[in-house]
Formats: C-alpha cells, sequence, structure tokens
C-alpha cells in the first residue's frame, strides 16, 4: 500500500512520516520511505545525524538510467528521451517488487534509523530560475508507476507541502492520503484546497491533527474539518527532545496509538489497480497534449498499451 503524508509547510507532515515509518518497521513490516519534499528533511526526522551524510544517490540524479531500466522491451518506448515521468508501463516494462535487489533499490536505498530510505534529490543551485522542483520527482512517479506492492507492504511518501502536491499526477498514485492539519485557521485553508481537489479525482483523503495541546484544539479541528479528522497527535516532548539530538524515552501512548489507527486505516482500504491504471494513463494523456509531443517531437498517447492490466497478474506474467 502507498501512503502519502501532505499538508501545509510546518504542519508536521516530515515528523509523521518518519514516525509512522519507524512504527511499521519496528513491527517488522516491510517498508521503503521516500522523501519527496524539497527541504529533505525525512532523513535527519528518521535518525540521521545532522552531520551525517544519505550515501546512496537521489533518485533524481539517475534518472536517465532508472528510465533506461524500466521500459525494458517495452516496443512503445523508443528511447530514454521519449519516456516522460507519466510514462505508464506496458507489456515488455520491468515492474518493480518493494526492496527487491533490482536496478533502482540496490543504487537508491540507504537505512536510517531502521528504515530503507530513498530520497528525491535537493533542489540545487544549477536549478535556480531554470526548473522547477516537479521535474525532480519524476523518477518518484516513475517508481510508483512501476511498483507492483502486495498487502500487508508499505511504500511512505513524504510529500511537497500545501496544495502544490497537485502540480503532477504524483497524487493520484496513493492508496491513502494522510493529511495532516494543525488548529490554525491557515493549516484548516490548506486541508479545504486539498480536500476538494482530490474529491475530483475520487482519491481519499484522511486527516490527521497535529499538535493539539487540549479540547480546544480538538473542538477546532472538529468544527472545521468534521467527519474527515481520522486521528491526532498531542503534542510531543519526544520528538521535541529528537529534534533537538537528546533521547528522551518513548513516543507518547497517545501517539503510538493514533500511529495503530493509520496503519489499520491502511490496512483497511481496498487497493484498486484498475482505478490506478486508469489514472495513469489519463494524466500521461493530459501531459503528452499538453508538453510532451512537443517537447520530445514524437506523439506520446502511442505509449498506452490497451492490453496491460498493471498489478500482481502483471507481474506473474513477467519474464
Amino acid at each position: 500500500m502507498r501512503v502519502a503524508f501532505v499538508g501545509k509547510g510546518g504542519s508536521g507532515k516530515t515528523t509523521l512520516s518518519a514516525l509512522f515509518s519507524r512504527h511499521l518497521a519496528r513491527a517488522g513490516a516491510p517498508i521503503i520511505a521516500i522523501d519527496g519534499d524539497i527541504n529533505q528533511h525525512l532523513a535527519y526526522a528518521l535518525g540521521l545525524d545532522e552531520d551525517e551524510f544519505f550515501a546512496a544517490p537521489p533518485l533524481s540524479t539517475r534518472t536517465g538510467e532508472i528510465k533506461d531500466y524500466l521500459r525494458g522491451t517495452n516496443p512503445r518506448i523508443s528511447s530514454r528521451d521519449a519516456m516522460v515521468k507519466t510514462t505508464p508501463p506496458g507489456r515488455g516494462s520491468r515492474l518493480l517488487r518493494l526492496l527487491d535487489e533490482d536496478e533502482v533499490h540496490s543504487h537508491h536505498v540507504q537505512e536510517v534509523g531502521g528504515v530503507p530510505l530513498m530520497v528525491t534529490g535537493a533542489f540545487d543551485e544549477s536549478d535556480l530560475g531554470v526548473a522547477c522542483y516537479h521535474s525532480k520527482l519524476g523518477a518518484v512517479e516513475l517508481y510508483l508507476n512501476h511498483l507492483v506492492d502486495g498487502p500487508n507492504e508499505y511504500v511512505v511518501v513524504d510529500m511537497t507541502a500545501g496544495a502544490d502536491a497537485f502540480a503532477s499526477g504524483l497524487f493520484t498514485r496513493f492508496d491513502m492520503t494522510f493529511l495532516v492539519v494543525e488548529p490554525t485557521r491557515k493549516s484548516v485553508s490548506v486541508y479545504r484546497q486539498y480536500r476538494d481537489h482530490a474529491a475530483e479525482f475520487g482519491i481519499p483523503v484522511a486527516v490527521v491533527g497535529n499538535k493539539v495541546t487540549g479540547e480546544d484544539d480538538l473542538a477546532f479541528l472538529r468544527t472545521h474539518v468534521g467527519d474527515d479528522l481520522h486521528a491526532h497527535c498531542v503534542q510531543s516532548s519526544y520528538v521535541r527532545a529528537q529534534e533537538q539530538g537528546r533521547c528522551h524515552g518513548d513516543l507518547e501512548p497517545h501517539n503510538t496509538r493514533t500511529l495503530d489507527r493509520l496503519r489499520a486505516a491502511v490496512d483497511a482500504h481496498r487497493k484498486d489497480w484498475g482505478a490506478f491504471q486508469r489514472h495513469a494513463v489519463e494524466f500521461h494523456l493530459r501531459n503528452a497534449t499538453a508538453w510532451a509531443n512537443e517537447a520530445t517531437g514524437q506523439d506520446l498517447t502511442t505509449q498506452v498499451d490497451p492490453d496491460f492490466q498493471h498489478g500482481p497478474e502483471a507481474l506473474a506474467a513477467r519474464p
């Protein structure tokens, strides 16, 4: 199951991504975490020291090689240059299994705090004024498009802040989206934007209240979020100590129970491979028409394989 954490900048989505990922890993669940935020703080939230270096290369630095591997022998994709971030898999494409020793996982995964982690890569000086951060997320989108994840397997992605996540079709690549909302008007405003955009495509959103200090905060969230409020985290001295580089006991029991509730919500959700493939095709055709055909000089709508059905059956059929 693929899980995204989204929310206003500073709402705590990176912290919750890390807590949830560690919670799953400590329970023995197969998991991979992906830092898809422009700030690239997930490794440190998982426990990497500030003076340590994340050694595995970012996905964005090897997008070409990843494309070559994933397109495999798919006759509809003529080259890496003809493969854009939305290109869906078809017959002949290489499909991925979680944490297999393949071209993607073997190069890009590093364990941090007991959690296998891949990172997108930071926005660097060469990008200033000439590129948007979403170009770096292309490798993440390709990864998720070609991944066949099974029951009780988890991909946890810390996404870009705010409604900016809707700048690409990446928001449709998840089975569950947790929207982290603080008990403030600004955070609720981001929630409303995300809720309305997601509803257009039938994307389920569950709200996780964060930094709740008492009944007034909880009442505020219930008033403005209503039935979308799935669970909440109380203000955490454990998290603050972690952020200051101190060891401070265990996560508060209430917050641990919240992580249990989040996992239960993910596990109860039924994966719909048909909807996943329909969204992949829809956004690829949109991108082909909007910019990709012109950028590549090819008609990329022909990359859609009408006889390809994503999911375990496609995985079983691969050579």
